[in-house]
């Protein structure tokens, strides 16, 4: 059994960590609207107040913090729990804005794109090495309906946002391997990890799979919905796992390489820190937590 240390409690929804090289972790408080940094002492600050629903989070390559902002959702408690609950009363679209670590400037980059549509939920994001970046957009559930949507690519300078898969099933953890050429995406609803083959910045070959671009690389049976992920150094794939609680680590042959528990249906995200990339950090969302551990192999370094 893998023993968890909490870092820090009492937050609101927690996802999207960012290990940063002080040994601070900056993460988004989704249901608080705001992006707070979690010093090694667990004491916390607040970096910027975007509001929404702040969701993905990452370090861009011009030292600034990109984020998802899926526009909120509504909120109630379940047995102790703080669980997203439908779209917002005052939900007016999803936005990928670009924040100021040091100042908590909050600009607005992206709304729209070339492709004829708004963003609805924009939920976790990756930039490659060519400084663009590939986010997800979850989508808005309301009363009898969900949002069909996709998976983008935009550049940093907010000269360029496309869609490059559509439609996706709910997409909402996204990853790339280690050497750029594959894109991996976990859609919630389904509970699949698809995986995507890169062609260019911003491209995949849309003709890999039988319905289209993508390629089901695992799928676990029981009641279980994946969240957001990770990639380790050697290109295994980690998925937050909601209603199992933990992580489920999946090669990129397609197979569970071991599971790592921990007490939290609703466990979201992972990122890694430390000198070796080996201390894991992961949200536990529902009891508003960020909880860390040794972990078996090392993270991948990720692009910035």
């Amino acid at each position: 059994m893998v023993e968890w240390t909490t870092v820090a409690s009492g937050l609101r929804f927690p996802e999207g960590p960012v290990a940063m090289a002080d040994g601070s972790v900056v993460l988004v408080e989704i249901a608080a609207g705001r992006i707070t940094r979690i010093l090694p002492d667990g004491s916390t600050e607040t970096v910027a107040e975007p509001g929404g629903g702040p969701n993905g989070l990452a370090m861009g390559p011009d030292g600034m913090l990109y984020c998802c902002n899926n526009g909120g959702f509504n909120w109630r408690d379940a047995s102790g729990l703080l669980v997203p609950h439908g779209q917002a009363d005052d939900y007016s679209g999803g936005q990928i804005e670009r924040i100021d670590p040091r100042t908590g400037a909050v600009e607005v980059l992206y709304r729209d794109g070339d492709f004829g549509c708004s963003l609805k939920g924009p939920n976790d994001i990756v930039f490659d090495r060519h400084g663009g970046f590939w986010f997800t957009d979850h989508g808005k559930t309301r009363p009898r309906e969900r949002d069909v949507t996709g998976i983008f690519y935009a550049h940093a300078d907010g000269g360029l946002l496309k869609e490059v898969v559509f439609p996706s099933e709910n997409p909402n953890g996204i990853g790339l391997s280690p050497d750029g050429a594959t894109l991996y995406a976990a859609e919630t609803y389904t509970c699949r990890l698809m995986a995507f083959r890169v062609t260019g910045p911003g491209e995949v070959d849309q003709t890999a799979g039988l319905g289209g671009a993508g390629i089901p690389l695992y799928r676990p049976a029981g009641y279980k919905f994946f969240d957001s992920l990770g990639v380790e150094e050697g290109g295994n794939i980690c998925v937050a796992t909601i209603g199992e609680s933990g992580i489920s680590v999946v090669s990129p042959a397609g197979e569970l390489v071991e599971f790592v528990a921990t007490d939290d249906p609703f466990t979201t995200n992972i990122c890694w820190g430390g000198a070796d990339r080996r201390t894991a950090y992961v949200t536990c969302s529902g009891t508003g937590r960020l909880v860390s551990t040794r972990w078996s192999r090392p993270g991948l370094e990720l692009v910035s």
